[in-house]
């Protein structure tokens, strides 16, 4: 028998803002992926109720941020998202040693979606969180390959989605099955994570 305690329910947090539903739809596929890792628990906040949840970020194991790509950069309610968080911060970095991981929409391919990863990644090494990306081959990129591939954006830092502007059927199969594995991946990660913690307070 392990001499370590059972681990108690990891939790993961996604946290995100959606101007037109379509990063919601996202933030829903990547929470999905997070609760398929047995003993995780996956909570979806939107940044419009974060002031109720506060406490649920805290306690966190793993927090993924989620914000649709505007004008080069994350969206104004979910920047307003990241300052407030500086109170977190200011008290001896709250969220350090947290799991982190992102995702972004836009309506373009590119959209300059890599910036608003790297801001979200920023972001989270600000607070002293750990950052896990994306281990998925790029896909689209031969003459076999599609747009059901999965991460057809070829991004590897977080997911990547994009939906059309004059309808409201986006994000693409493929990129919400890259959601929900990138959010599988932070979940399974966290778990071993706090599985890692556990193992070094046991043996100390």
């Amino acid at each position: 028998m392990s001499q370590f305690q059972v681990l108690d329910e990891v939790k993961v947090v996604v946290v995100y803002h959606s101007g037109y539903g379509n990063t919601a739809k996202q933030a829903q596929v990547v929470a999905a992926g997070a609760q398929e890792v047995p003993g995780v628990t996956a909570l979806l906040i939107s940044v419009d109720e974060v002031n109720d949840h506060w406490q649920d970020l805290n306690e966190a194991d793993a927090l993924i941020f989620g914000t649709p790509t505007y004008m080069g950069g994350p969206s104004a309610a979910f920047k307003g998202f990241m300052d407030d968080t500086v109170k977190v911060w200011s008290d001896n970095l709250g969220w350090k040693n947290k799991i982190a991981g992102g995702f972004t929409n836009s309506g373009n391919m590119n959209g300059d979606k890599l910036n608003t990863l790297i801001s979200l990644s920023i972001f989270a090494a600000q607070h002293g969180m750990q950052w896990v990306g994306l281990d998925l081959y790029g896909g689209w990129n031969t003459t076999t390959g599609s747009a059901d591939d999965l991460n057809r954006l070829g991004s590897w830092l977080g997911a990547m989605a994009q939906s059309h502007k004059d309808t409201d059927d986006g994000p693409s199969a493929s990129d919400l099955k890259t959601a929900a594995h990138l959010g599988k991946r932070v979940a399974l990660l966290a778990k071993q994570w706090v599985a890692g913690r556990q193992a070094v307070v046991e043996t100390a």
